[in-house]
């Protein structure tokens, strides 16, 4: 039996809004075991004048819990 966990984050970056989930999931890696999948709730921007200064994303990160970890 597999039992998963969610876990919501936002990501942001200056370039994109691909370049945010990927730095997020990236991040989220390095203290997460066994991600699985990531659902992107929502985007969202800054705007400073007339341009994007910085993309945000909300994701759902799903991983898979080791039942036999101790």
């Amino acid at each position: 039996m597999d039992i998963e966990k969610h876990l919501l984050i936002t990501g942001s970056s200056q370039v994109s809004w691909k370049d945010a989930i990927v730095k997020a999931i990236a991040e989220a890696s390095k203290s997460i075991d066994y991600l699985k999948t990531v659902e992107i709730l929502s985007q969202r921007a800054n705007i400073d004048g007339n341009k994007i200064s910085e993309y945000f994303v909300d994701l759902d990160l799903s991983f898979t819990v080791d039942l036999d970890r101790k």
